[in-house]
Order: C-alpha cells, then sequence, then structure tokens
C-alpha cells in the first residue's frame, strides 16, 4: 500500500455525512483498541510465512472484522448507491470486499520485514482518528491513519488516510470509472469486480 496506490486527497470530515447517526460515545482508548487489535492481526498476517493467497484471504476476514464494509462500499459506488436494490447492493458490497481484500492483499509482499505500528487517536468532529506509523524496508516511514466511528453500532474504521490520501475516495474513483465503462449497469460492475484487483 504505497503512496503511488492513492490518487486524489479530500477532507475526511466531508465523508461523515455518509454514516448512519445513533452513534454511541466512542472514546479515542476505543478506538485506538479497535486499531491496535487490527495491527496487530495484519502484522501477524505480514510475519506468517503464508503464501499470497492465503494472506490475501486472511485480510479478506481482518478487513471484514474491523472495518465498515458496507459504509466504505456504498461511498466507493456513490449516488449510484440510491438506485440499487437491497440485492444489487448486497451482492456489490460482498464482491467489494474481495475486490478490495486482492487489490490491497497483493501488496503485502512488500510489508514483508516490515510493520505497521500504532501511536496516538484523537477526536475530530463525530469521530476518531488513529495515527499509525509503516515502516517497509528500504523505505521511509510513512503515516497510514485509520478513521472511526461507531455510527452504524460498534466502533468500525470507515476509511485509512494514507499519506494524507482517502482510501475510500481513491476506490470512489476507480469504482466510478469501472461503472462508467458499464454505462452505469450495477449488475455488470458485480460481476467484473469478483475478477479485478
Amino acid at each position: 500500500m504505497k503512496r503511488r496506490e492513492f490518487l486524489g486527497a479530500v477532507s475526511a470530515s466531508a465523508l461523515v455525512a455518509l454514516l448512519p447517526s445513533g452513534a454511541f460515545a466512542l472514546t479515542d482508548a476505543q478506538a485506538k483498541s479497535l486499531v491496535d487489535k487490527a495491527v496487530a492481526d495484519i502484522n501477524k498476517v505480514i510475519s506468517s510465512g503464508k503464501s499470497l493467497n492465503s494472506m490475501i484471504r486472511d485480510f479478506e476476514r481482518i478487513f471484514v472484522k474491523y472495518a465498515d464494509v458496507p459504509v466504505i462500499a456504498r461511498s466507493a459506488l456513490g449516488a449510484d448507491a440510491r438506485r440499487a436494490s437491497s440485492a444489487q447492493l448486497s451482492a456489490y458490497t460482498k464482491a467489494f470486499q474481495s475486490y478490495i481484500a486482492r487489490k490491497y492483499g497483493k501488496r503485502f509482499e512488500e510489508f514483508v520485514g516490515g510493520h505497521i505500528e500504532v501511536k496516538d487517536a484523537r477526536k475530530v468532529k463525530s469521530f476518531h482518528e488513529v495515527q499509525s506509523i509503516a515502516t517497509l524496508r528500504g523505505e521511509a516511514p510513512f503515516s497510514v491513519n485509520f478513521l472511526v466511528s461507531d455510527k452504524s453500532g460498534k466502533p468500525r474504521f470507515f476509511d485509512m488516510i494514507i499519506e494524507g490520501i482517502s482510501l475510500r475516495l481513491s476506490e470512489k474513483e476507480e469504482i466510478g470509472a469501472m461503472l462508467d465503462k458499464r454505462k452505469g449497469n450495477i449488475d455488470l460492475l458485480t460481476q467484473d469486480l469478483k475478477k479485478a484487483g
């Protein structure tokens, strides 16, 4: 997950409007604890010595466990999510999570011998930003910040900001371009996402 993987940057606070209402009193400590656990699981996969395909499967499980996948998937689909049926949205979300796992899981080989270290957490408006540092072999350390909310009912991260660039907004560009090529057909997009990444 190097910085060249991410295109465009928009303020993360603007993304919060997509989250459901009804948040509980999430604390900095709870947000940091979520990311501590996610990063521990990621570091475990990095150092596991497993095959790339096994690491990708593990990464998908981690993504589903700690990320607010429905919110990230809807955000990537943008305004087109409003015209999708429940069945279409469900199928698209499942395909999207596997696509993300393949796309970013393939970067794990670059992380072998490296690690991610969680540093601190702070409240930003209605969510919490958990700051961490990623260190890869032969590269200068770089920031990876997780945006965490409990507006979906339990603490989950809804974006990752790598060197100031939003993963969720980068994927919105990618998914938007893919949907345009398919003339707005969400079913075709879903089918192609099953093979993409």
